[in-house]
């Protein structure tokens, strides 16, 4: 499934541009510790996050993550999305809760 399906599918919000849309998504780690994402998110992963300073754009490149879903409605900076922008990283946002949203993205991809 790709990253544009996901989207649909659970209706998120788009933050970036689409052009990173069509990476496949090859499951999906829910965790606001940094360190912890580096030492046990995958290649091809959602990573879904309350944390929405910079660090996170470099944790998803460094892991080579499908992208980063925002939950609760928060929002980066203009200059993240930029940054995320030039890094060919997907930037999504959800009103939903870490839980919610975790939980329909496991369904969507088992």
């Amino acid at each position: 499934m790709t990253v544009t399906e996901v989207i649909e599918k659970l209706g998120l919000h788009v933050l970036t541009s689409k052009e990173v849309s069509d990476t496949k998504v090859t499951g999906g780690y829910t965790c606001d510790l940094l360190s912890d994402v580096i030492a046990n998110s995958k290649t091809g992963y959602l990573w879904i996050t309350m944390q929405t300073h910079q660090n996170v754009l470099a944790v998803a490149k460094l892991k080579d993550l499908a992208g980063i879903i925002f939950v609760n409605g928060r929002q980066p900076d203009k200059d993240i999305i930029q940054k995320a922008n030039e890094e060919h990283i997907a930037v999504l946002s959800t009103d939903e809760s870490a839980f919610s949203i975790s939980g329909q993205l496991y369904q969507l991809l088992k």
